[in-house]
C-alpha cells in the first residue's frame, strides 16, 4: 500500500525542519509513543537503528527505526518495521514563502500475518492515523516554533 499526504505549516521551513529534527520533541506531538531508544549508530544518521515503543488502547508495540536518507529539508527517509508490518516513510519539506511550509510525507506499507488482513479490511485507517500524525505535528510546531 503506497500513498501520500500533507499539511502546510505556518512557520519558516528552517523552524520546521529544527523542530522536526529534534527526536526529544517527538513526544512532545506523537500520540501514543512512549518511548525512544537509539540502539546504533550516531542519533540522526543514516544507517542508525532506534527503538520505538508506542501505546495503542492497551497494547505496546515495539517498533525499530532505520534511518535510510537524512538530507534535510529535502528529505528524511526511514523505515519502520513492527510485528507484521514493514513501513517506509520519506518526509519533504517545501517551503511555500517567507512563513510557510509544506510537509510531504509519503508512505509505503508491507504486511505479513494477521497484518495483511487488518490492511485489507482497514485501508482507510493507515492513512488516516498518518494525516493524525502531520496534524499533530503541525499543532506542535506552530505553537513551539514562535
Amino acid at each position: 500500500m503506497k500513498y501520500q499526504v500533507e499539511i502546510l505549516i505556518n512557520l519558516p521551513i528552517n523552524r520546521v525542519v529544527e523542530l522536526f529534527d529534534d527526536p526529544n520533541n517527538l513526544q512532545k506531538w506523537m500520540e501514543g509513543l512512549q518511548s525512544f531508544e537509539v540502539i546504533s549508530g550516531e542519533p540522526g544518521r543514516s544507517g542508525t537503528k532506534s527503538k520505538l515503543i508506542y501505546k495503542m488502547g492497551k497494547r505496546l508495540i515495539e517498533m525499530t527505526e532505520t534511518i535510510i536518507v537524512r538530507d534535510l529539508p529535502k528529505e528524511f527517509t526511514a523505515s519502520y518495521e513492527a510485528k507484521g508490518v514493514f513501513n517506509i516513510v520519506k518526509a519533504q519539506f517545501r517551503s511555500e514563502g517567507e512563513n510557510k511550509t509544506r510537509y510531504i510525507s509519503k508512505q509505503e506499507f508491507q504486511f505479513k500475518g494477521f497484518m495483511k488482513l487488518m490492511a485489507w479490511l482497514m485501508p482507510g485507517a493507515f492513512k488516516k492515523q498518518s494525516i493524525t500524525y502531520l496534524e499533530a505535528f503541525k499543532q506542535f510546531a506552530e505553537k513551539e516554533g514562535l
